[in-house]
């Protein structure tokens, strides 16, 4: 069922600060680091750090009432918060992981990809929290 890896979901306190360490540290050039934008329905901010295979999604609070909040004040400094692999179609997806036991959190929503997504709790995948993103149609 599971696709390709899409990206690896990075929390950080400050997407800036984030991208100048991809900047310095590994050399990404500017070119291969998204726009900063926000998305207040999820209540964070993100950018896309493009590696040669997938990406890194930098994911920043928007606000005290952001779900990120609570990951950084255990991870200050930030940290991995999920993996997210594409599937053909999310609520086939969604489906499949209630019928296998998994516990599915909140209903498909339009996610920063601008296709739909769904979050499966860390408990049901070894402790990491696992992100279904229907695969976009233009990819096809």
């Amino acid at each position: 069922m599971l696709g390709r890896l899409n990206h690896v979901g990075v929390a950080v306190p400050s997407i800036e600060a984030a991208k100048d360490t991809y900047r310095t540290l590994y050399g990404v050039p500017e070119s291969d680091i998204t726009p900063t934008r926000e998305m207040p329905e999820q209540g964070v901010k993100v950018a896309f750090v493009n590696v040669a295979n997938s990406q890194i999604e930098l994911i920043e609070p928007l606000g005290p009432q952001s779900p990120i909040v609570k990951f950084l004040e255990k991870n200050p400094q930030g940290g991995q918060h999920h993996v997210c692999f594409e599937v053909k179609n999310i609520y086939e997806a969604r489906d499949e992981m209630k019928a296998r036991g998994a516990t599915v959190l909140g209903e498909p929503r339009i996610g920063a990809h601008g296709t739909l997504i769904i979050f499966v709790h860390p408990k049901n995948s070894n402790g990491v929290l696992i992100e279904l993103m229907e695969e976009s149609k233009e990819a096809h």
